[in-house]
C-alpha cells in the first residue's frame, strides 16, 4: 500500500471513530432504507456466508433476517464503530466482527456467498482495486450488494467501474428517495466483457 492510500484510510478511520457516539442517528434511516431494497432481491439461505464490508456499527445485521445464516462477518476499519457493531450482533448467533481493511481482506479466497458494501466504496483510494478484492473473496456465482454514494460518482461512471472490475450486474436501484446507487451483481470468476 502506498503512502498516500494508507493516510487515506487512517483520516477516514479517523473521521469514523471520532463520529462514532452519533454515527447511528446520522445513518441510520438512510441506511435501513438500503437494506430493505436490497432484502427484496436476495433470498438468504440458511447455508449463506455473508460479509458485511465497512459494517460500520453493525446496523446491517440488526435489520436484516440473517438469524438463519451459517456465518455472517462484519469488517470495519474504524475501531470506535466495531464497539458499537458488538453490541448490535451480541444476540445474534454465527455473527462476527473483525477490524480489517477492505483492501486487504484477512479470508480466505472464495468464501462467502453474499458480500454487502454499503456507502463505503468511495471512501477507498483505489475503488477498482477494492472490487477486485471483493471478487476475490466471494464465490463463484455469488452475490454482492454495493452502493455508490451520488455526490460522489456519476451513474455511469459507477456502473462501468462495477461492470470492467467483472461483475454482471443484476439489479441497479436508482432511487431518488436513496442518496446511493444500489448494485445488485452477480460475481463469475470467468465471466469477461
Amino acid at each position: 500500500m502506498n503512502l498516500t492510500s494508507w493516510h487515506k484510510k487512517r483520516s477516514i478511520a479517523n473521521r469514523y471513530n471520532i463520529t462514532s457516539n452519533s454515527y447511528d442517528e446520522q445513518y441510520a434511516q438512510e441506511q435501513i432504507t438500503k437494506y430493505n431494497a436490497t432484502q427484496k432481491t436476495l433470498n438468504n439461505s440458511p447455508n449463506n456466508t455473508i460479509l458485511d464490508v465497512g459494517c460500520g456499527s453493525g446496523l446491517f445485521f440488526s435489520h436484516t433476517n440473517i438469524k438463519n445464516t451459517k456465518i455472517a462477518i462484519g469488517i470495519d476499519i474504524s475501531h470506535n464503530l466495531l464497539l458499537k457493531a458488538k453490541i448490535h450482533t451480541k444476540p445474534l448467533p454465527n455473527t462476527h466482527i473483525i477490524q480489517a481493511d477492505a483492501d486487504h481482506l484477512p479470508f480466505k479466497n472464495n468464501s462467502f456467498d453474499i458480500l454487502f458494501a454499503f456507502t463505503m466504496l468511495q471512501n477507498m483510494p483505489n475503488p477498482k482495486k477494492t472490487l477486485l478484492e471483493f471478487k476475490q473473496q466471494t464465490k463463484n456465482n455469488g452475490k454482492m450488494v454495493i452502493t455508490g454514494l451520488k455526490k460522489v460518482f456519476e451513474l455511469t461512471t459507477f456502473t462501468d467501474l462495477i461492470e470492467t472490475s467483472g461483475y454482471r450486474i443484476l439489479e441497479f436501484i436508482d432511487d431518488s428517495n436513496i442518496n446511493c446507487y444500489i448494485t445488485i451483481a452477480e460475481i463469475n470468476h470467468t465471466y469477461t466483457l
